[in-house]
């Protein structure tokens, strides 16, 4: 074994390979006797495909250059189904029409819109030979209105605005339509700005008439500090739902007329997740009555629940910490899932037998187990409160850091703030683990998978809960002598890159950041991002005007006079969540100030970057960047160019 720097070892895992392997799967569904999924191309811009296996693998049931994408609240959700007839529906990211694959070319089934992507569909479902979505409207002036629609299969709305009808609304927002069996009534989730769907929503019913709501609404369940999701109907007169009013989300069962919720199974774990993407599931109704839920504590666990008894029987996931439910035939379950020790992708399990079967994997192939670092979960005591993290140290069968050193590491961000991470087989990490260079990804107060009280704990305290959080994971690391203390770097994406740039501007303990598509300041921001986030600083910090002052306090752009290291910007030009001005004023905040930085802007690249020249750009100048940084030279990086002062 060679003894040489942290940083410096050689590793067969490449950015390249990084792109070239990755093509991330969801959303599987059973179709007749195949299995139907959705799966990002990389290396055809990024697109969504629907796939399905053939004779000699994995063939595309929608063509290129076809895209299954809706920008519904930009982030999307239930951009396909599939009809009774097993023929697909999808939302066309280009142009956010409706379309039906009926023989090899898609057609249209909803109306070209009067400006580009001005009506978009998510949330998609087959009722009685019908499209029902959440249709969410841009009109010429910016205003932007959401209902729930229904559209025709025959096409005959394609040139034929009226034939789309309207079913309910009501609400700045909406989810997940559900109709009863008996077609009486339609239930669905609701919220108004400026609360987001893990802060407060309402479950509502109303009766239908002709396909179309009438009547005033009741309001089951939920308010503005109460999440309720995913309701499905038991019967038509019951339905299962949701809620996080005991602390933790819960199931209940409650009467489509009223009264108080029943708790099927009351316990300290999350069954349900922030509504980030329209359609998530967390549960699903089985033929003899029982409920496959996925409940999270750090990890999640997949487990029968019997609503008659309350009594819950787990499944032996063995390896798998995560479990994403797609759908359901008989005892056989279909996933995305993946582990500390299997890569994430789409399984088959089997309840009756326990057996489980790949469908398809987020990555075509693993780099040796040799290379891949072994995740440690810890949890790290601060002066305020405990941190839930999962550590990887650097792995290297060829190598090994000089005797008494300790590794450098990165901090890993995720984004949301409302997201939350679990051990996983993560090629990402391994690019720099298998180098020298230690990961640790932090689930910082505002995490989902604890609870209603962990998540409130960024309540107005966005930039300082989530800095002081990372702050406590790493000094944690470096006391247990895992990490070298004045060799730390953070990394992160969206609300993720704003707590870098907030805890390279308010702290001295990281030696450099790397932001993707971060949030730099507020005042602008609020105005410029998509109307889906853009009450969401009321709750992480406050409203205006009363909240202005802590705006200003809070903005990494307006504490630049307080960074002293470098700093990567990664950004894509197109992206509508966090706009390319974040990144381009705090570059220019870098430039006045004189601190070495790069900048990379990408065309073609929204909010997340999808396509494989983009992921390996940025994953080489993130390395080169942290060598320059930390001392060390990754071997057979292209060295980034920092800008310097003269």
């Amino acid at each position: 074994m060679t003894v040489a720097p942290f940083g410096s070892w050689s590793s067969p895992i490449t950015a390249a390979d990084l792109a070239a392997a990755g093509h991330p799967v969801d959303g599987g569904r059973f179709v007749g006797d195949e299995v139907w999924w959705a799966e990002l191309r990389p290396a055809e811009a990024g697109r969504i495909a629907i796939r399905r296996h053939g004779a000699d693998g994995p063939v595309d049931v929608l063509p290129p250059p076809w895209n299954a994408r809706t920008r519904v609240h930009e982030y999307g959700g239930g951009a396909w189904t599939v009809t009774d007839a097993d023929q697909l529906v999808f939302a066309e990211f280009t142009d956010q029409r409706l379309y039906l694959l009926d023989g090899s070319t898609p057609r249209p089934l909803t109306p070209e819109p009067s400006h580009s992507c001005a009506v978009r569909y998510g949330d998609l479902s087959v009722v009685d030979g019908e499209i029902w979505a959440v249709r969410e409207s841009h009109a010429g002036d910016g205003a932007i209105t959401r209902d729930i629609a229904v559209v025709p299969l025959d096409g005959s709305a394609a040139d034929d605005p009226s034939r789309v009808r309207h079913v309910v609304g009501g609400s700045d927002f909406l989810a997940y339509p559900r109709v009863s069996p008996d077609r009486s009534r339609i239930a669905w989730i609701a919220w108004n700005h400026p609360q987001m769907p893990w802060d407060g929503t309402e479950l509502r019913v109303a009766y239908l008439q002709d396909g179309q709501a009438v009547g005033q609404p009741t309001v089951l369940l939920g308010g503005t500090e109460e999440s309720v999701l995913q309701p499905e109907w038991i019967g038509s007169g019951e339905l299962y739902v949701i809620s996080d009013r005991s602390g933790w989300w819960n199931l209940y069962r409650v009467a489509a007329d009223g009264g108080d919720p029943i708790p099927l199974c009351p316990m300290d774990a999350d069954f349900g997740g922030p509504l980030w993407m329209l359609g998530a599931r967390w549960y699903l109704p089985r033929a003899d009555g029982t409920l496959l839920t996925v409940r999270t504590v750090g990890t999640d666990a997949l487990a029968v629940l019997d609503p008659s008894t309350g009594a819950l029987m787990d499944t032996d996931l063995e390896d798998l910490t995560t479990v994403v439910l797609s759908d359901l035939r008989g005892d056989t379950v279909l996933a995305r899932t993946g582990g500390a020790r299997v890569a994430s992708g789409i399984r088959t399990l089997d309840l009756a037998s326990g057996d489980v079967d790949t469908v398809r994997l987020s990555v075509a192939a693993l780099p040796d187990a040799a290379y891949l670092p072994e995740a440690r979960q810890l949890t790290v005591r601060g002066s305020e409160r405990e941190v839930h993290v999962v550590a990887y140290p650097p792995r290297n069968p060829e190598f090994d850091g000089p005797p008494g050193e300790a590794p450098p590491y990165v901090a890993f961000v995720h984004g949301g703030p409302t997201a939350h991470v679990a051990p996983s087989l993560n090629p990402v990490f391994a690019f720099f683990t298998s180098r020298g260079i230690g990961v640790v990804d932090v689930n910082y107060g505002g995490s989902t998978g604890y609870g209603r009280e962990y998540r409130n704990r960024l309540r107005g305290q966005w930039g300082v809960v989530d800095v002081e959080d990372v702050v406590t994971a790493v000094r944690g690391l470096a006391e247990l002598g895992l990490a070298d203390a004045g060799r730390l770097a953070i990394e992160g994406g969206s609300a993720g890159g704003w707590t870098v740039l907030a805890a390279l501007t308010t702290s001295d303990v990281f030696a450099c950041g790397t932001s993707y598509y971060g949030v730099a300041e507020l005042d602008r921001f609020v105005e410029e991002t998509h109307d889906f986030e853009s009450r969401y600083i009321d709750g992480l910090i406050g409203p205006l005007p009363e909240a202005a002052a802590l705006y200003a306090s809070r903005a990494p752009l307006e504490n630049v006079d307080a960074l002293d290291c470098p700093v990567l910007l990664l950004q894509g030009l197109d992206d509508p969540i966090v706009p390319p001005a974040q990144a381009e004023r705090f570059r220019d905040a870098l430039v006045r100030k004189g601190i070495p930085h790069a900048y990379i802007a990408y065309e073609g690249e929204s909010h997340g970057f999808r396509r494989a020249e983009t992921q390996i750009s940025a994953r080489n100048a993130e390395l080169s960047f942290y060598g320059q940084v930390l001392g060390f030279t990754p071997p057979g990086i292209p060295e980034l160019e920092l800008w310097r002062p003269e």
